[in-house]
């Protein structure tokens, strides 16, 4: 006998302030509602974080001229079109991005791959949150208030639970904070980058950057938009299927290319003037008085904003691990842990390494998904059968007792291979040192692709309806 999926099959309105009802399970074509211009406030008011900012400044660390930081930065925010893209299957098949990724690698082969990615997706929340507890930390000190630990840990909490809240609520209310939000940060930002930006020492260093600056770089800097492709259907899932698809791609591609080249850029300008150790202190020190408060309350609302799309998308993810809660319980979970992963990250170590260590790591397991899930797109044309989505055991996906060997294999070749060429504080892969300290852990997602394509384009064929 054929099972289905264990997570409630609800219905219900996606409204404002209220909790969504819906999961992991399609969105009725009755309920959906809403157009592609969502999806660039979206991803336009998600990205509108100081973590670009040090991102850029990271650039710059790694030997690269202003120029050459801020060719790298713009490079980088051409990814989003992955991004975009990758929200088509949403408008197809009405349900989450780690649901339609059992087609490429089989109902139980995607088990262990959402695992990773919910791990690595907690790992981002809890990057985020660190930096807005900093923020609103040294808030509390411009008022005059230094209370070490305790001061620090009700930042903490503020920060936390201003993510939850809006997260907890579901879809329609993160659309409507993401864009509220967008419209205060987005001038908020655009001032920063005009105070920052004309200061910048423009002039070239005394050395190259060399193959390992160049490739670290380039790490970091797409190490936010790689992160978010097993995401971008949990927000087009309630669009209509009349939708243009053009329109979801080019509109979110556009959305998270603005907010993260204009703040990549913000961060290499600050790192040519400023000690950029302590990032959030950095670039305060660049800033007029009258400006400080108001930089921090940026960097506080923009750490917000990425957090909360991380944290709802986790809910979504435990569900797809098989946990037979609704999604507003599930989140819990993430939160608890988020929560967890902060206080180490706040009390127990020091973060700049943390948050270097975290981004050079990270690509190794999101670039080679990404490739598999991409290629699998391409290949049926994002065409899927729904309904075998959502079946536990034996439909389309089922492939051999649950595994599909071809995706899987893909999979672990461009893991292997990012293993291999990966420079990072944790890890440095025995690659690196002949390639002369060049990473190139990115072309883990090149590598997983390939190998998708010439073992799979038999399998991987477009569903008919």
């Amino acid at each position: 006998m054929i099972g289905h999926e264990t997570a409630p099959v609800t219905t219900g309105r996606d409204e404002v302030f209220q909790v969504e009802e819906h999961g992991i399970d399609p969105i009725p074509d009755a309920e959906r509602h809403g157009s592609a211009k969502d999806v660039f406030w979206l991803w336009f008011g998600s990205n509108l974080t100081f973590t670009y900012v040090i991102n850029g400044a990271l650039a710059v660390a790694f030997g690269l001229s202003f120029w050459q930081a801020a060719a790298v930065v713009v490079l980088g925010g051409l990814s989003f079109l992955a991004i975009g893209a990758a929200g088509l299957s949403g408008v197809r098949t009405g349900t989450a991005t780690l649901v339609i990724s059992r087609a490429a690698f089989g109902v139980r082969g995607n088990w262990p791959a959402g695992l990773l990615n919910w791990i690595v997706s907690i790992g981002y929340t809890v990057v985020n949150t660190v930096v807005g507890t900093l923020a609103l930390e040294a808030f509390f000190a411009d008022l005059g208030w230094d209370g070490g630990h305790a001061s620090r840990a009700l930042a903490l909490g503020v920060t936390l639970a201003l993510t939850f809240a809006v997260a907890l609520w579901g879809h329609a209310t993160v659309q409507f904070a993401e864009r509220w939000m967008a419209y205060l940060l987005a001038v908020g930002f655009a001032a920063l980058l005009v105070l920052v930006l004309p200061g910048a020492d423009t002039s070239a260093p005394s050395a190259a950057p060399g193959a390992s600056g160049w490739s670290l770089a380039f790490v970091v800097m797409l190490a936010g938009p790689f992160s978010y492709l097993p995401m971008p259907a949990d927000y087009t899932r309630y669009l209509p299927r009349t939708t243009s698809l053009k329109a979801v791609t080019l509109s979110g591609a556009l959305g998270g290319f603005v907010s993260s080249v204009a703040l990549g850029v913000a961060g290499v300008a600050a790192a040519t003037q400023a000690d950029m150790t302590d990032a959030v202190a950095g670039v305060e020190g660049l800033l007029p008085g009258w400006f400080q408060p108001l930089f921090l309350a940026l960097v506080l609302g923009g750490s917000v904003t990425n957090s909360i799309i991380t944290l709802y998308s986790s809910s979504l993810n435990l569900q797809v691990l098989g946990i037979p809660w609704s999604r507003a319980r599930a989140i819990v979970i993430s939160a608890a842990v988020t929560a967890a992963g902060s206080l180490g990250a706040l009390f127990l170590t020091d973060f700049t390494t943390s948050l270097l260590s975290f981004l050079s790591l990270l690509i190794i397991v999101f670039a080679p998904w990404g490739g598999v899930f991409l290629a699998d797109m391409v290949l049926r044309r994002c065409a899927y059968d729904s309904a075998a989505l959502h079946t536990r055991d034996g439909g389309a996906y089922w492939y051999r007792a649950g595994w599909h060997p071809a995706g899987l294999t893909a999979l672990l070749a461009g893991l292997l291979f990012s293993a291999l060429t990966c420079d990072s504080e944790l890890w440095t892969g025995p690659l690196v040192a002949p390639l002369g300290g060049a990473d190139l852990t990115l072309l883990g997602a090149a590598v997983s692709a390939l190998v998708y394509v010439l073992l799979a384009r038999r399998t991987a064929t477009p569903a008919h309806p």
